[in-house]
């Protein structure tokens, strides 16, 4: 790999004598890794079913050491049982140190690894703001977020002043992964390459400089701010944090930058800070709408198919919602809201993706599967069933839900949707 000749002179500079060990980073493999999900899986069941030989994450304790070329490409994957992250971006979020209960935010969240890494450490209690900016790019994220069963969440798409202006001192902790000049990708994006300059490192920084304005205006006082980066340009880590704190009401608690002739990672930087002024705000909440003859309509269906009861109940058009605890009235656009039950159509309900996935074996009617028959599942097609078996049955495999089928006559007929195929 060429890279750029200004970027070898900065780093050079910044090194010092660890730049030749540095630089011959770049020519070992790229490290893969994944993070057990475990809002569906504990760490330890995930090592005994895996597909694939696992080694520890020193800095996650359910993350690991991947060697398989395509780990998004199992059966596990597509039941949310972990999600493939690079191995150095899973330092930043447990620096956070979220608990349930609490109102956090991942202001730059798109695919959703640190945020997906967050709301393992709530373990669905307390509310979750996954926010990116991009339209596209929020769909990839709320796509992540159905997949892993996450239930309190909140997926939005709106710019930080934008978000700033609804949440001013909301958020007990916030997560900052700011968007940068990528460093640390090169060897895993080659295409960061050449994209790459010192005026974008400096255009970053202004960027970065603006989003952590607006984090700062969103914190309650007593919160924390975790700013990560995966690139080693001072610009956008170690100056950007020392002109924050010196623009804002905070104090460090803590700084890391993990380079990667140090670590087996492609590189990482956070900084831990805490707000020391202002105050904690609440909101309006939001006023439940839940439409008599809908909501008869799915306990009726729910009364028969599952064995939990979902509350807080919202009715947006003819779609059902199940809304975290305390949702507040917001007025920035919402992609996602706690979990999507399913569709009223036709005087009937139709469950959703989003409910199979969140669901335990234990939670629903269902019909276990082989591998065999779950990889034929997966490419959308029919199945061969029990005659006995009848109605809207959750596809599960080794006692993982995969979907929705509904069962007649000795088939399945396929109910996953297109884009989650594999």
């Amino acid at each position: 790999m060429e890279l750029p000749a200004d970027f070898k002179s900065r780093m050079k500079d910044l090194l010092g004598n660890d730049f030749e060990s540095f630089i011959k980073s770049y020519g070992r493999a790229v490290f893969k890794g994944l993070r057990v999900n475990t809002l569906k899986i504990t760490a330890d069941e995930f090592n005994r079913i895996s597909p694939f030989p696992l080694r520890p994450v020193p800095w996650e304790k359910c993350g690991f050491y991947v060697t398989d070329e395509s780990p998004g490409k199992t059966i596990l994957h597509a039941a949310g049982l972990y999600y493939v992250q690079e191995p150095s971006a899973m330092c930043a979020a447990p620096e956070l140190d979220v608990h349930g209960g609490e109102r956090v935010l991942d202001l730059c969240s798109a695919p959703g690894g640190k945020g997906t890494q967050l709301a393992q450490y709530m373990d669905g209690d307390g509310l979750l703001f996954l926010n990116e900016i991009n339209l596209s790019r929020a769909k990839i994220l709320s796509s992540n977020v159905e997949r892993l069963g996450i239930k309190n969440a909140v997926v939005t798409c709106a710019p930080p002043e934008k978000l700033a202006a609804c949440f001013e001192s909301y958020f007990d902790k916030i997560l900052v992964d700011a968007p940068c000049s990528g460093e640390g990708m090169f060897k895993k994006e080659s295409s960061a390459v050449p994209e790459w300059s010192v005026q974008a490192v400096l255009s970053c920084a202004r960027r970065q400089s603006a989003i952590l304005d607006s984090a700062y205006k969103m914190l309650a006082v007593g919160g924390r701010i975790v700013y990560s980066t995966c690139t080693f340009a001072p610009e956008e880590d170690e100056l950007q944090i020392a002109s924050f704190l010196q623009n804002h009401a905070c104090i460090l608690i803590k700084s890391d930058k993990l380079y990667p002739h140090e670590i087996d990672g492609e590189g990482h930087f956070f900084a831990v800070m805490e707000k020391i002024e202002g105050e904690r705000s609440n909101l309006p909440l939001l006023k439940s709408f839940a439409d008599k003859k809908i909501i008869s309509v799915y306990r009726q269906w729910e009364s028969y198919n599952l064995n939990i009861k979902f509350e807080n109940l919202h009715v947006f058009g003819q779609t059902l919602y199940s809304l975290p605890d305390a949702m507040p009235d917001i007025s920035v656009m919402a992609l996602r809201a706690g979990v999507r039950l399913g569709e009223y159509t036709g005087n009937r309900f139709e469950p959703s993706h989003s409910l199979a996935l969140c669901l335990t074996a234990e939670q629903a009617d269902r019909v276990e599967v082989d591998e065999a028959t779950a990889l034929k599942y997966l490419r959308g097609l029919t199945f061969a069933c029990d005659e006995s078996v009848r109605g809207w049955k959750l596809v599960t495999y080794k006692n993982y839900p995969l979907g929705w089928c509904k069962a007649s006559d000795g088939v399945a007929k396929n109910k996953l949707p297109k884009g989650v195929r594999i």
